[in-house]
This record gives C-alpha cells, structure tokens and sequence, in this order.
C-alpha cells in the first residue's frame, strides 16, 4: 500500500491522496485566480507527470490526476516555481478558502481575502475538511458551497460572520472581520470541535460574541456559462478537462490574463470572448442549457478504487433524456452530490439501483439494471 493513503481528509500538494489513477495533487490557487502562464505550466506539468487530467473542485481547486509516486516531487518543484503552492508544507492545507470568483481588487471580499490570507498562520490545526469562505459582494452567492465558518453580505448590507449550520450570523466591525474568524476557529477546537469534524455537526452553542442575530442577505444568481462582464463563463463536463485540450484553447485566445477557479464545475476566463477551438465545444461549454451541465457523476471506476461502475459515459448518454437533476454514482458515498437528485443511480457490483428524488445509495425503485436497461428505460437506447 501506498505510503500517501489518507482516508477522510482533503488532499493537497504536499499530502497527495492515492485514488485508482494514480495520486491525487491538488492545488488551491490563492483569491481563486491562476495567471495565465502558470495555468499553462500546470497543465504541461499534470501531461508530463500525472495522466493529463485536471479536475475542478468543488472547493475551487485545480486537482491534477494520475500523479506517479517516482514524478511526485518533481510536480512538487513545478508547481513552487509557478508560485501555485506554498514552499512550506502545512500551509495550504489551513488555507482551505473559497473566495467569491467575481472580486475586483479593493472591493470586501478581495480585501478580506488578502487579510485572511496574511494570517494562516494563526489558525488551529482543523479537521482536514474545515474550511472558509469570504463571500462579502452586494449579495452571497457561495452559499450552497462547501465551507464551515463565512463571511458574507448580511440582510441589513453590512457584513456578518456566520457559522455553517446556523441561520443567523453575527455583524462585523469594520478591520475585525478575520479576527472573528480566527476566533470562531479557535472556538471550535477549543469545544471539541475536532470530534464533530464539521461545523454543521458540532452543537455546542455559539459564544456570546458570536450570537446569532442577523441573517444573510438574499442569494444572488450563481455564475452561469456564458459571457460575463469580466470575460467568459466556461462550463466543464463533471469539472473535468484533459490537460492538452485547455492548453489548445488558452493558446487559441490569447488575450486571455488570468482564470478564476469558481466552486460549481465553472472557470471564470478573463478576457476571453470565445471558445478558441470547435473541437474542444465538448469540453468546454458556455451553453447554459446543456444537458450534461444537468448531470453529477463521480469518477467512477477503475479511477476510483471504491466505485463499482463506470459512470460519467452513462451520465453524459443519459442526460438528454432526464428532465431534472440526474446524479450518477460508482457507490452510496455520493461523493459527486450530496443533496437528493431527481434521478439518481448507484453502482452496486457492477450494475445499478435507480431511485427518484433520492441521495446516492438510497431504497431503489428498480435494483440491478445494466447501463442497456437504463437507457432503454428512459428511451436512450
């Protein structure tokens, strides 16, 4: 067994995780953003170490697949030498912060990242999927993403702190924002926080200093694929894409400053005004109304070594012809969608159960269908 094995923890450079393919490297740009020179160097260093595959997570990171244990340290060196990682090991894994992809520099957000960023240092050591967000826009729009402790626009439009799993938040003092965050942290572990791994988990009641007194503001609108006033909205089939063929339409648009990496399978282009090259449209989308964008799948099998299936062929065959949310999973983790899904599928030794308005693993209606009968079922075949 591989030394790099870790179960129930989020990898990251520095702690890689072993899959099916191969290790797991992934990387947490900092306020979002890679330049476009260091996008295009981690995309040849992930063909020349790993298989050539880049997932986007939905915690906006860039997860490099297929990483071979003899080329680990060598990705590790391209990777500092592009700035993507932090030289100390430790630190990206506290600086587990998802920032609101649309910030201009000087706006709340960009500011309070900067901050939060700065002092990394002074937060506990935190359950390996404890993280933040700083969501200060005119309106939330991180709210279905995952983090434990935000900072977002609150219902009377100054700022809140809120604690994942609590409906109100506590309004924040002008320059005291992080230093309320850093405290929440440092209450969570110091009430045994740890045990319950998340904060949505852990009852023990808010400090006074925290109190629960506002809610926040009215959702905005996520991000669609499509034109956006800072560029262009790109859309990846189950936050995928092969290396090479981001490589071809980063070269094909040159105009193209930066990438913003955004928690919902979506890449935020700077610049950009189109998809460079027809061949790569299935690859990246910027129709809003695919279908595939209606479809979570896992990895499935064999890149995952607890999948008993293949699933992402099947999910994208199948989507034209489910009406709503369509979740397909290689096991009853669930690990591609936590909330219920219109149509999911669970691989169960090599076949699957389908069951409606349900979570991964759930009762099936129909148990044991081969991928021909469920596509004869919904008229796909």
């Amino acid at each position: 067994m591989s030394a790099f094995v870790v179960k129930g923890w989020c990898p990251d450079a520095w702690r890689p995780m072993m899959a099916g393919d191969g290790l797991l490297v992934r990387v947490r740009p900092r306020l979002g953003r890679v330049p476009r020179a260091a996008l295009l160097g981690l995309c040849r260093a992930a063909l020349r170490h790993g298989n050539g595959e880049i997932d986007v997570t939905s915690r906006a990171g860039l997860q490099i697949r297929g990483v071979r244990e003899d080329s680990w340290r060598a990705l590790i060196d391209a990777l500092l030498e592009l700035g993507l990682i932090d030289p100390h090991p430790g630190v990206d894994a506290r600086a587990a912060l998802i920032v609101a992809p649309d910030h201009v520099p000087g706006d709340d957000t960009h500011r309070l990242a900067g901050a939060m960023y700065a002092r990394i240092a002074e937060l506990p050591e935190l359950p390996g999927k404890v993280g933040f967000a700083i969501d200060a826009g005119t309106a939330p729009v991180l709210h279905e993403a995952p983090a434990d402790f935000r900072i977002e626009r609150g219902a009377s439009g100054g700022l809140i702190a809120r604690a994942e799993g609590r409906h109100r938040g506590t309004p924040l003092g002008q320059g005291r924002e992080i230093d309320t965050l850093v405290a929440l942290a440092r209450w969570f572990v110091e009430t045994g926080g740890a045990d319950s791994g998340r904060m949505a988990r852990h009852a023990a009641a808010l400090p006074t200093w925290a109190r629960e007194q506002e809610p926040p503001a009215m959702p905005a609108p996520r991000i669609r694929p499509g034109v956006h006033p800072l560029g262009l909205a790109v859309a990846l089939p189950f936050g995928r894409i092969a290396a090479a063929a981001f490589i071809r339409w980063l070269e094909a648009e040159p105009a193209i400053g930066a990438v913003r990496v955004t928690p919902w399978r979506m890449l935020l282009c700077e610049a950009a005004a189109a998809i460079g090259s027809p061949a790569d449209s299935d690859a990246l989308i910027v129709d809003p109304t695919a279908p595939v964008l209606r479809a979570d799948a896992c990895v499935g099998a064999p890149a995952c070594p607890q999948a008993n299936a293949a699933t992402r062929a099947l999910a994208r065959q199948l989507a034209p012809h489910v009406g709503g949310r369509l979740h397909v999973s290689g096991c009853a983790k669930g690990c591609a969608r936590a909330a219920p899904a219109d149509v999911v599928l669970t691989a169960r030794d090599g076949v699957f159960d389908l069951a409606f308005d349900a979570r991964a693993g759930a009762t099936p209606v129909h148990a044991g269908l081969d991928a021909a009968q469920i596509l004869a079922h919904f008229g796909a075949a």
